[in-house]
């Protein structure tokens, strides 16, 4: 368990931070702006779930704690790192039984969906932007350092479930948006 006694050490006003394993790094680095995505990401996803049903936010609580996870993942750079908490396939796995189960009951998609509707539907589609912030900023990272493969289809599994759980909150995708084309011309 963390235990935090003092929340401010001064050690980072030089512009750097230390990473999980102590190595200090600039604040503006790929990997902590990676971890600041992330961190993003979670922090909206707990504003989704200021108004989501009972279902989805029992999904949404399990996935701010894996986020949690994921973060530490990246501040572990050395993937060899022996008891590294890393993100695993079994996760990834959960967030595809979550999308399938909630996709199956919503109606067809005939346009691309805007964002909002329903409240609820609306912060689900901010999260799922700011998923896709992270998954770019994990991607460029990936580009430049080793990153666990595991951690990226997370997010990018993530920014779908959250697609489909904003379909589901508005009436199962039957109050939804739509993309009209061309319709302001």
């Amino acid at each position: 368990m963390v235990k935090l006694d003092k929340i401010y050490t001064r050690g980072g006003d030089g512009g750097e931070t230390s990473l999980a394993g102590g190595d200090r790094v600039q604040k503006h680095s790929p990997r902590v702006e990676a971890c600041g995505a992330v961190d993003e990401a979670n922090a909206i996803i707990g504003v989704a779930r200021l108004s989501a049903a009972a279902e989805p936010d029992e999904s949404l609580s399990r996935i701010q704690n894996d986020l949690f996870d994921l973060g530490a993942d990246l501040a572990t750079p050395d993937l060899e790192t022996e008891g590294a908490l890393r993100i695993i396939d079994d996760q990834v796995r959960r967030l595809e039984t979550e999308i399938d189960a909630i996709n199956d009951r919503l109606s067809a998609l005939t346009s691309f969906v805007l964002p909002g509707g329903s409240e609820s539907s609306a912060q689900l589609h901010l999260a799922r932007t700011i998923v896709r912030r992270a998954e770019r900023r994990t991607t460029a990272l990936a580009a430049e350092e080793p990153v666990n493969p595991a951690a990226l289809k997370y997010l990018n599994r993530l920014s779908d479930l959250l697609f489909v759980m904003a379909r589901a909150a508005n009436d199962g995708g039957n109050a939804d948006v739509l993309w009209v084309p061309g319709a302001n011309r």
